[in-house]
């Protein structure tokens, strides 16, 4: 059998602060999810998103430490580009961190990144329209 790429998971120091971020981004994720240890979402299409706490992850490797810098980000589809600056514009609005203010990328995409609660790269992107 050939593995099949299922789950994405984050590491999150402050559970009820991250789910709130992904809230916001649209994930549908019970109240209660806040205060468990590991939570899952789906996702469209199948896949799905997992958080679990700095705790949880060191119960089974104890010598984890968080990672540095970027290397993974998660990018979210907006329906047009002033739906990326709407959203960039209510999370940072929210307290959260900007990381790229939108622009108008040369591959044809209106961009933004902003960071979750633990530093995590989400990107925001659509289409721009065909000149």
């Amino acid at each position: 059998m050939t593995p099949r790429f299922d789950l994405i998971g984050l590491v999150v120091t402050d559970m009820a602060a991250s789910l709130a971020f992904y809230r916001r981004l649209g994930l549908d994720i019970p109240a209660e999810a806040d205060t468990q240890p590991h939570v899952e979402a789906a996702l469209p299409g199948g896949l799905r998103i997992a958080w679990d706490t700095t705790e949880t992850i060191r119960s089974f490797d104890p010598a984890w430490t968080p990672p540095r810098g970027h290397g993974v980000s998660l990018a979210f589809a907006c329906d047009g580009p002033g739906d990326v600056d709407a959203s960039y514009a209510a999370l940072v609005g929210a307290g959260h961190e900007g990381y790229l203010k939108p622009f108008d990328a040369f591959w044809g995409q209106r961009y933004a990144v902003v960071l979750d609660p633990d530093g995590h790269a989400v990107d925001l992107f659509a289409p721009l329209p065909a000149d």
